[in-house]
């Protein structure tokens, strides 16, 4: 039997998943608005399609956990906790940006909510994810490592030798592969040998799952096992997320693999928002009542983020050569 704090509990955690999702996809929409208009600078990775993966995470992270993304990291980032004024203020090359400017849309991070960082190489991320992990066991902490990284990116040497070292170790390391069928512009298939890459990980002794990753709770749910069992102690764990991806590779792709039916049936069939909307209001859990408030702030907070990032200041050009190496140690002599 359901207890009235179990339904409080329950829609709780519908209501955040949903404030996630629709946050991620405001600031992806303005965030491509801006771009049009020629205020973001170099190319922008949306993840319009993806969001209930990282939102179905967020939740069950701590500021104290880390997290290594991919050039595709906004929603990475909003789920950690990073300011959205802050991050739109990256993407316009802005002095109050939360890198100051200097990272952009692909390297943005904030250490002081666990966010290590984007990352324009593929692959990048696992090797962090494992030293920052190294690092929680060291300290003796229950904290763990999250690591997001798409499907064309599990063809990369550097994912079999952490996994490996990650499993030998039983370094706390939450492997998430973003898998939306595409490595860039090219189909997944063309670089890997398999589909079914849990079963890649799950031969290394790793705990292996995929999952729909157009279902926010369905993450939540795969997630907070696997985190729990870091947590107590455990290794590493991996998920296969399947989603989809409805823009380009990046704002400069003319989607020439694929036609625009393609992507309107992937909009009607496959958008993660809509399909948690359905189900919600089908159980009984949300009403339309309670998620059209959330979509009218989102937008509004995003809409505000870009606003106050367009009247930020610029870097001073003195300031360029500042933040490229780590300050030089004294060394004792004699």
């Amino acid at each position: 039997m359901t207890t009235a704090s179990g339904d409080n509990a329950a829609r709780a955690l519908h209501l955040d998943l949903y404030r996630m999702m629709t946050r991620i996809r405001a600031f992806e929409e303005a965030a491509l608005y801006e771009s049009g208009r020629g205020n973001v600078y170099g190319p922008l990775h949306a993840c319009i399609g993806q969001e209930a993966i990282p939102a179905g995470l967020a939740p069950l992270l701590r500021p104290t956990d880390y997290v290594t993304s991919t050039h595709r990291g906004h929603g990475h980032a909003l789920a950690k906790g990073a300011d959205p004024q802050g991050m739109m203020a990256e993407l316009f090359g802005r002095a109050d940006g939360i890198c100051r400017g200097k990272g952009g849309s692909q390297h943005i991070a904030d250490f002081s909510v666990g966010m290590l960082g984007a990352n324009g190489i593929v692959g990048a991320g696992y090797g962090i994810a494992a030293g920052a992990a190294l690092r929680i066991r060291q300290a003796g902490r229950d904290d763990v490592s999250v690591v997001f990284f798409g499907d064309g990116a599990m063809a990369r040497g550097t994912l079999h030798e952490v996994a490996n070292i990650c499993v030998l170790w039983k370094l706390p390391v939450l492997f998430v592969c973003e898998h939306n069928g595409f490595a860039q512009w090219v189909p997944s298939s063309e670089n890997l040998c398999t589909d079914a890459v849990a079963g890649l990980m799950a031969g290394y002794g790793m705990p292996s799952r995929q999952v729909d990753g157009t279902d926010a709770l369905a993450m939540h749910g795969c997630a907070a096992g696997f985190i729990a069992d870091m947590r107590a102690g455990g290794g590493p764990a991996f998920i296969d997320a399947r989603a989809n991806r409805f823009h380009g590779h990046n704002s400069m792709d003319a989607q020439a693999y694929r036609s625009r039916d393609d992507v309107s049936r992937l909009r009607a069939e496959a958008d993660p928002l809509a399909l948690f909307r359905a189900a919600t209001a089908a159980a009984g859990v949300l009403a339309a009542a309670d998620m059209d408030p959330l979509d009218a702030a989102a937008e509004a907070e995003m809409r505000a983020a870009a606003e106050a990032a367009l009247a930020g200041p610029w870097p001073d050009p003195a300031d360029a050569w500042e933040d490229i190496l780590a300050p030089r140690k004294a060394h004792a002599h004699g």
